[in-house]
């Protein structure tokens, strides 16, 4: 699977999100950095933050709308590695209001595996919708 392939079809996991097959897609040191946030390091801590964020939120619907990879796309590569970014809107409900989040995420793949993610977007809609402004 591409780096590209990879990114794609774990971003359509989110919509009915599985913290276990979440995390699975990702190094076992891997990091994950909400940009506004402390990052979250290691499989085991992206599980659990995960599944309190499936907790908080449900499911989250991404819409790509823009996806670009760099590197490691050899047709001979069983598993490849490169930088794939994508834009994005993330629709979720807090407190029964429905956000729509526009994001950057930079995901970094090595060996089939996701050893860096990061996520960059403004907290003010998510703070409006939780009514902390």
């Amino acid at each position: 699977m591409t780096p590209d392939q990879l990114v794609t079809q774990f971003c359509a996991e989110w919509i009915e999100p599985d913290p276990a097959k979440i995390a699975d897609y990702f190094a076992e040191d891997a990091v994950y950095h909400n940009i506004p946030m402390e990052p979250v390091i290691g499989r085991d801590a992206i599980r659990e933050f995960v599944a309190g964020f499936i907790a908080a939120f449900g499911g989250i619907d991404f819409r790509v709308h823009r996806q670009v990879t760099d590197g490691g796309q050899s047709p001979n590569a069983e598993e490849s590695s490169g930088v794939v970014m994508n834009e994005r809107i993330d629709v979720f409900t807090l407190n029964g209001n429905v956000v729509e989040l526009p994001v950057v995420g930079v995901f970094e793949i090595t060996d089939g595996k996701i050893t860096t993610w990061r996520d960059y977007f403004d907290m003010a809609p998510i703070q409006a919708a939780a009514g902390g402004g």
